[in-house]
């Protein structure tokens, strides 16, 4: 074998290598899938998916770098309520990564503006509702558009966001319009102040988070549909999901789930925030 070729194999071998230690690193950062409730409390940690552009919800901070929101610290007080000691770590995931990255076992539970399906529930699991959205419209201040039926004709655009039930919803209130999808928020509401499209359509929520932002848009419409929260486990997890719904009722009792609504919708113009509080 000459030199050249002993050099060549040499390479290949050493990229091999790297490849199986590339490939290993990978499985261990994967979440195991046996018993996560199991893991949580022996490794002191939940890993959440989160998003990170979604004003209120969960939104990334720029000077500190940390994502925001009313999920960000549900996330922490549901896990805190499984275990003192655990910490919440968060991986941003958007609605077209949420699932796979479930389904992967990167993470452990979504809590990320996701609403309750059946579509939904026959791939992951469900705990109980914990925010109660409702689909609405979002329009430039000049707009005439007062509602869904207004954009029930042809030559009307409504924007969404790739992954998002909200569209299928627009096929059935406004069958009649145009839906153009977005990869993400910001591209749908950039759409939307350049002229692309007449209405941005998403849950009330999200919306007012862009309007209080966006000066120049508002929301309309009430909403016309009902869009329950809720945090998504992967299938054959009922320890896990036990322990976060009874984390949710502990919340609610307890008195944080009414300091959390009002903390981030309670000074959002518009938004009826106070519809949110337990009785």
């Amino acid at each position: 074998m000459t030199k050249r070729l002993i050099k060549i194999v040499a390479l290949f071998a050493a990229v091999a290598a790297l490849m199986v230690v590339v490939a290993g690193c990978g499985t261990e950062a994967a979440v195991s899938k046996a018993n996560q409730l199991t893991r949580i409390k022996n490794e002191k940690e939940m890993i959440w998916g989160v998003k990170a552009d979604t004003k209120l919800f969960g939104l990334m901070n720029i000077k500190t770098g940390n994502v925001e929101g009313f999920d960000i610290d549900m996330a922490k007080a549901i896990t805190k309520r499984i275990d003192p000691k655990a910490k919440a770590t968060f991986i941003q995931v958007t609605s077209q990564t949420r699932i796979p990255l479930l389904k992967n076992g990167n993470i452990e539970g979504i809590i990320a503006t996701m609403t309750i399906t059946p579509e939904r529930e026959e791939v992951v699991d469900f705990s109980k509702p914990y925010f109660n959205a409702g689909q609405s419209l979002l329009v430039m201040k000049s707009s005439k558009i007062k509602n869904i039926r207004d954009l029930n004709h042809k030559g009307a655009t409504v924007l969404g966001t790739v992954g998002s039930n909200s569209v299928l919803n627009v096929k059935k209130f406004a069958p009649k319009a145009r839906v153009l999808q977005l990869q993400d928020y910001a591209q749908a509401l950039t759409a939307l102040k350049s002229g692309q499209g007449d209405a941005l359509t998403t849950d009330n929520g999200i919306l007012y988070g862009m309007s209080e932002d966006n000066p120049s848009t508002r929301v309309v419409g009430g909403t016309f549909t009902k869009e329950p929260y809720g945090i998504a486990m992967d299938k054959g997890q009922g320890d896990l999901k036990n322990a976060i719904n009874k984390a949710i009722d502990e919340i609610h009792a307890d008195g944080t789930y009414n300091k959390l609504i009002e903390k981030w919708f309670g000074n959002v113009p518009g938004f009826d925030w106070r519809s949110l509080l337990n009785d």
